[in-house]
């Protein structure tokens, strides 16, 4: 881990000192916190979009696929 200095202003400083103190937590750490979540934003797991392009027709129409012969 490496020591940095950062500039906030007194509003800033006192919201975070409060969130601190009502989570338990140190201020250095809700502030390593925010950057994971909001720089280091982890991928997104799920599902994945299996084509490209444009849908051929919208959810409403989803059964009209057995429609085709």
């Amino acid at each position: 881990m490496e020591k940095t200095q950062v500039y906030l202003r007194k509003e800033e400083l006192d919201a975070l000192r409060l969130a601190a103190a009502r989570s338990g937590c140190s201020v250095a750490e809700l502030v390593r916190e925010a950057v994971r979540k909001v720089i280091l934003k982890p991928q997104k797991g799920g599902p994945v979009g299996l084509w490209d392009g444009e849908p051929l027709r919208t959810s409403l129409e989803h059964d009209s696929v057995h429609d085709e012969v």
